[in-house]
């Protein structure tokens, strides 16, 4: 909506966004938008995403929690577009959510690496990223006893992305992060959270 020129009607993704300024590049009409960071929450599989979202949610925060997952299984994307088509998805919902003044934390696990390639990025001015993330034993435990996981190659591979997380700062284009949450409550690590999109609102 916010990316729909009332003027002249045109509703291409060809907008020209300044700071809080679009503007229209078919008829030249502009307008003012609130501009906020979109905030990512990811990690693994098993880190403790999900429980930590839906405890930030019980805390009744001044921002929106959303699990990018809520268009996975529908979307089942498979090719590289069809990702940064549910990444557009996501973005093009947070930049009108944000109209209320609100911004958005996402869950969410993979594709970071394309989350700065699509349309709607322009619509931010940031997008700020948190990884969560715990000891290897930790994970395995949450894994197999949390979450019920028997299989060996599901598990290793979160192991493994865990591991990135640990060594590196970045997903392609995407900095982010870390937290450890080894030995942390769930409220802990959920006030961690909401004082950092606080500190980068």
């Amino acid at each position: 909506m916010i990316g729909i020129c009332i003027k002249c009607g045109n509703y291409n993704w060809d907008k020209i966004v300044e700071g809080t300024t679009v503007k229209c590049p078919k008829c030249g009409h502009t307008w003012e938008m609130v501009s906020l960071p979109l905030f990512i929450l990811t990690g693994c599989s098993g880190v403790g995403k999900t429980t930590t979202a839906q405890m930030i949610q019980q805390k009744k925060v001044d921002f929106v929690v959303l699990d990018a997952d809520i268009f996975y299984c529908r979307l089942n994307p498979q090719t590289e577009e069809d990702h940064k088509d549910w990444l557009e998805l996501i973005e093009q919902i947070s930049m009108n959510i944000m109209q209320s003044g609100r911004p958005v934390l996402w869950t969410m696990a993979g594709n970071l690496d394309k989350v700065h390639q699509v349309y709607c990025r322009r619509f931010f001015p940031d997008i700020k990223c948190l990884a969560l993330t715990c000891e290897e034993e930790l994970l395995r435990k949450r894994m197999k006893e949390g979450r019920r996981i028997t299989d060996e190659n599901w598990i290793q591979s979160s192991v493994d992305y865990n591991e990135y997380f640990k060594t590196h700062d970045r997903h392609g284009d995407t900095v982010f992060e870390t937290f450890d949450i080894s030995g942390k409550r769930v409220e802990d690590v959920a006030d961690y959270v909401i004082a950092w999109v606080k500190k980068n609102c």
